[in-house]
Order: C-alpha cells, then structure tokens, then sequence
C-alpha cells in the first residue's frame, strides 16, 4: 500500500523521537493494517558491542505480550469443551487455592500474589514445573478473587499449566495450537535468525549494561518468555481483530476484548479483558498488551474495528514507553488514512417472516427502528448514546432473536402476532414494544 506524503516520515520521527529521548540502545517498529505492513523501521543498535544495527528482523523478547498467546490457547480449550471459564483454577490444578476461576486469571482477578513465590527476579531462576506447584502452599491470597484488578504473573503460569497438561508440555501446545496454524515462524522460546541483545540502561549515566538471559522452565514460560519480530507481532495483532479458522473464531476474540475489569478507575484509560489489555485513546480503544523482561521492553496494540495497529520492541529494560509509542504510530495512521466507505449494495430484502417486523417501533416514549441489514436483524435505539445505541439479533427459535453484538447483549426479542399473523407487539428484554406511542398504563390497550 503506498502511504500518503508525509506519513512516512512522521513515523520515522516518532521511531526516533523515542530511541533518543528514552535512551534505548534500539527501537524497532511496525504498522500494520487489513492483514499488511504498512511501515517498518529500526533506529539503534541490536548488539552494541559489535556496533550491529538493528533491523525489523532482529528477535526481541516480548514479555507479557506472551499471555496473549496463553490466553489464546485457553479459550480454544475452552471453545473445544475442555474446560469452562467459571471453572475453578483448582478443577485442574488441585493444588490451587479454592476460589478463583478460569477467568479470573485470564483478566488478573484471581487475588492471586504477582509472582511465584521465591525471589525470581533475584536470582533469575524461574521456579520448575514442580516447584510452581508446590510453591503454591505459600502463595498468598491478598485479594478476594473479583475484589480488583491485580496483575498475576502465577495466575498464568497456574494458566501454562493448564495448557500443559494436556499432552506435550507449554511449548508444544504453543506450537501445535497456534504458532504453527499461524505461519509465526520467528516467534519462539528460541527464534532462529538474529536477535537482539538485552540491556540495562543507567539512569544517571550512557552505560549499558547487558542483561541475563532468563532460562525457560514449563508452564512459567506462559508468563512472558516468548521472543518474536515485528512482523510476525503484526501478524498476531491483525489475528487478534480478525480471528482465524482453526485457531480462534472472530466471537471468541470479541468475547476476549470484552471489558470486564479497570485496571484504573481514575480517569479509565486501561483496563482489562480475557488476557487482553484495552486502552483507551480518545474515541477508540485499542486492545493488546505491554511485555517487559530484563534487557527488553515490548508492546502490540490494535484498533480491532480498524484492523490496525503497532508493534513496538525495544532492548533496555528501563525507562522507555514502548505503548505509548505503539499508541502514536496507530493513531497517526488512524488519522492520516481514512477509508472510503464501501458501495452500498441493492439485496433481496428481508425473509417474509422478517419483513413485517421492520420500521419503527415506541417503547417507553422512546422510538426504536428495526431494520434488515447485511442478513442480520438491527435494532436502533435514535436517541441513545453512539456506540450504545444499536443492538444486532440473531434467530434463536420462531419469532424467538437473541441479541449478540452490542446494546442489551444477550438478551431476547420477542414477538407476538394476531390471527392474520402479523406482528402486533415485540418484547425487548421484556420491555413492550408497540406501533404507536403508548404509556405504561395504556400498553395493554394499544
């Protein structure tokens, strides 16, 4: 695709704007929309040592953007029957705690301490396969689980634990599930082709220190081990809007970029999905994940209705703000490349038995205005709030609609009919609905 004057360059200056200000030794970066790179860049040095340039095929450790994957695993478990997400952790672990569920620990609402017990980031060894579990005897409970949200890296290793028991270990599951199916080919616990090193940058000096390498151990890789590129970061993230046959249906995705918890109740910027971070940038909300590491920084974000979104990986491990780049370099290409609305289409119209449902309908003093569009059934309410306002049905049984995307999700559209079998009242979440205005009082009269 060929990018309008200027936006090139804009993204160069935010790309390197960020290297120096931030003092990273390298940023590498990604645009990506409709299933394409847009734009890449790399600004720094992969390797300092040996003066290597960094590239956007360069590796870079993504941190918590990992729990994105094992989010993804979970719900296809899920999808397949294997599990529930009110499930308690302890159905299949029971060596948990009682209490907190499946999703708890996907939207950091099981209560669970951050880490596992020990002192990981002291010694950099990360607890075995074993020693997870049995160090769950000492695990602390500081919250009651939903009580508020309170980032768990245990909760998904309990998760990678999960994941692999059933059958091959985590990183088989990985593979097999959704790496693999995906073609993400240069992400992995150990990516062939070049990677960047790791660095710790101080604060009050231009010193680089390198950073160990973590060692990977079972399901603890679950929490945040992964390595990939930006572009295969691009490719995860236009999955995340999109979905994929054979990996996670589209309604799962939007079922795990449903908001369930704020991360803060402030001024609601951040909050919280099945394993999805959402931020929230003026009118739209992006949804993805930060990821830190030692000698790394990492974000993916993407404006799922727009299918676009930013990749941003970096290798220091302080001091840098990779999600407010990644927020930057999608919003500019949000901005600068406005899509021309697709042609509208002449169809066949409404079935029979929907035809005579469709136009306005009054409620509570309130017009609603049902319409046949695009083979669904549509339910506008005028005078809601935009974004609030519409709900979309599917059918369900005779004269039976169940709302599945938007206002009044999940609930039900009813309609009844007189003798001629036409329709004379709907009933939306049990709300009536008539023809003509009518109060309360009158609606049995109507």
């Amino acid at each position: 695709m060929s990018l309008p004057d200027g936006l090139n360059a804009r993204f160069d200056r935010l790309l390197a704007t960020m290297q120096s200000t931030q003092r990273a030794p390298s940023v590498v970066a990604a645009v990506f929309r409709d299933g394409e790179v847009l734009w890449r860049g790399a600004v720094g040095s992969a390797e300092l040592a040996r003066s290597e340039p960094a590239t956007p095929a360069h590796a870079y450790r993504i941190g918590s953007i990992t729990k994105t994957f094992t989010a993804v695993c979970i719900l296809q478990l899920r999808d397949a029957g294997t599990l529930a997400l009110d499930d308690p952790l302890r159905a299949h672990i029971p060596e948990v705690p009682t209490g907190p569920t499946v999703a708890d620990a996907l939207s950091h609402l099981s209560g669970l301490q951050r880490e596992p017990p020990g002192e990981v980031w002291e010694t950099l060894e990360a607890p075995t396969r074993e020693e997870l579990i049995a160090g769950l005897e000492d695990a602390e409970r500081v919250l009651q689980p939903g009580q508020a949200w309170h980032y768990s890296n245990l909760a998904f290793g309990l998760l990678g634990e999960i994941i692999a028991r059933r059958g091959g270990g985590y990183e088989h599951e990985l593979r097999t599930r959704v790496l693999g199916p995906l073609g993400l080919d240069a992400t992995g616990f150990d990516p062939h082709g070049p990677r960047a090193t790791g660095y710790y940058v101080d604060p009050y000096s231009d010193r680089a220190t390198v950073e160990p390498e973590l060692p990977v151990e079972g399901p603890t890789a679950a929490m945040g081990w992964l390595w990939s590129t930006v572009d295969d970061l691009a490719r995860w993230g236009d999955f995340l809007a999109t979905g994929h046959e054979g990996v996670l249906a589209r309604g799962t995705l939007d079922e795990m970029a449903r908001l369930r918890t704020m991360v803060d109740h402030v001024s609601w910027e951040v909050g919280w999905g099945l394993g999805l971070g959402l931020y929230r940038r003026g009118n739209r909300v992006f949804a993805g994940h930060g990821g830190a590491m030692p000698g790394f920084l990492a974000a993916l974000l993407v404006d799922r209705r727009e299918r676009t979104g930013a990749a941003v990986l970096c290798n220091t491990s302080a001091g840098a703000d990779p999600e407010s780049l990644a927020l930057d370099l999608a919003a500019a290409a949000l901005e600068t490349l406005e899509r021309t609305p697709e042609p509208w289409l002449a169809d066949a119209g409404a079935p029979p038995e929907v035809a005579p449902l469709l136009g306005l309908w009054w409620s509570e003093g309130s017009e609603l205005v049902v319409r046949w569009k695009g083979g669904r059934l549509e339910l506008e309410l005028p005078s809601g709030p935009p974004g609030r306002n519409l709900s979309w049905l599917t059918p369900e049984a005779e004269d039976r609609w169940r709302v599945e995307e938007g206002r009044e999700l999940g609930e039900q559209l009813r309609v009844t009919r007189d003798e001629a079998g036409d329709p004379v009242r709907l009933y939306f979440a049990t709300y009536p609905m008539t023809r003509a205005p009518a109060a309360f009082a009158d609606v049995d009269e109507n």
